[in-house]
């Protein structure tokens, strides 16, 4: 497998550093904004557009509160967290139009999670055909659009 070298992602690592608990979902929750890609803060969730994204629309949603595992949660966390799961997988149905979606966990550093310490779940919108050449014979993902355009898609009125 070749290297494809992105050194500004760089400065997305190091900025965790500089966010409460190096967290950058506390860090957005704390300072929702449209440079920070939040979609959504409310007193028990967030969400977010995530920074390297498989496919357009692939967003976080997490808990405001610090914690890593599903069973930490209070029920008002619980029912909030899903509330806006709900809300904004049918903000990507209906805006975004994908074919299929991928909504997914991962928990713990051998369960894949990129950010152990901070629970999300992932929703992915999913295309036929989103896949091509370049993930097998470069091990690089071509994103067809920019994070602004599917912001401002997630977000502007109906």
């Amino acid at each position: 497998m070749k290297n494809l070298w992105a050194p500004w992602r760089m400065v997305y690592v190091e900025s965790w550093s500089e966010s409460p608990n190096g967290c950058f979902l506390c860090d957005a929750a704390g300072n929702p904004s449209r440079e920070k890609l939040v979609l959504e803060r409310n007193p028990h969730a967030l969400a977010i557009l995530n920074l390297y994204p498989y496919n357009p629309g692939h967003l976080l949603v997490a808990p405001v509160r610090h914690v890593d595992d599903f069973s930490l949660l209070g029920e008002e966390e619980s029912v909030g967290l899903y509330r806006t799961l709900l809300k904004w997988i049918g903000q990507v149905k209906s805006r975004l139009k994908p074919d299929g979606l991928n909504v997914g966990v991962n928990i713990g550093v051998a369960g894949g999670a990129g950010l152990p310490q901070h629970l999300h779940i992932h929703v992915v919108p999913r295309w036929r055909g989103d896949t091509d050449f370049m993930p097998i014979v470069a091990s690089t993902k071509v994103m067809p659009e920019l994070l602004e355009s599917t912001y401002q898609k997630l977000t502007q009125d109906s």
